[in-house]
């Protein structure tokens, strides 16, 4: 899997081109943020209308597909639910990951914008969160690329993180 990056800003999420746009949703945080809300802002408040409906709830596991062209450049929009943000924690991101995984590989989705869960507000820190995605990701090759949305400075400690992880990997081998 190939990791790209994009900064969370609704004009580069229009400049990027993707079929799918990936994101976490918590049960308790009213009015989204982070990629959701970017996608609630540009849909006029249209997934804060289907929370409130009870359509759409954050609980952990729930996955609810949504329509975002012509408003967002993505035929898909994916929400995943986190459960409750005091809850969410490291086993919950890698559980919402694999669950991320297994739904773009059912989509066959080889390339998606991806927030991954909880990391627009740092419950998972950036190399905690690429070695679970790594690892998830590791032995699926029907994903070819990533983009994932974070802030300049965790973008580079992601990349810093896998080149480590790619010397580890290279000297496994060797070795083997």
């Amino acid at each position: 899997m190939e990791l790209r990056f994009l900064v969370p800003d609704l004009r580069k999420l229009d400049e990027s081109g993707s079929e799918v746009l990936a994101c976490g949703l918590f049960e308790d945080e009213r009015p989204p943020h982070g990629a959701a809300g970017m996608i609630d802002w540009r849909l006029a408040g249209r997934l804060s209308r289907l929370l409130e409906q009870g359509f759409v709830t954050g609980v952990l596991g729930e996955v609810v597909m949504i329509p975002l062209r012509p408003k967002l450049p993505f035929d898909k929009g994916l929400l995943f639910g986190l459960g409750p943000r005091r809850s969410f924690d490291e086993r919950g991101f890698a559980r919402t990951v694999e669950r991320m995984l297994d739904v773009l590989e059912g989509l066959s989705a080889r390339s998606a914008v991806v927030e991954l869960p909880g990391r627009h507000v740092g419950v998972v820190g950036p190399e905690q969160a690429t070695d679970i995605l790594l690892e998830l990701a590791g032995g699926r090759p029907e994903h070819d690329a990533w983009t994932l949305l974070e802030a300049s400075d965790d973008q580079k400690r992601i990349s810093a993180r896998m080149v480590e992880q790619r010397r580890r990997d290279r000297r496994v081998v060797l070795v083997g």
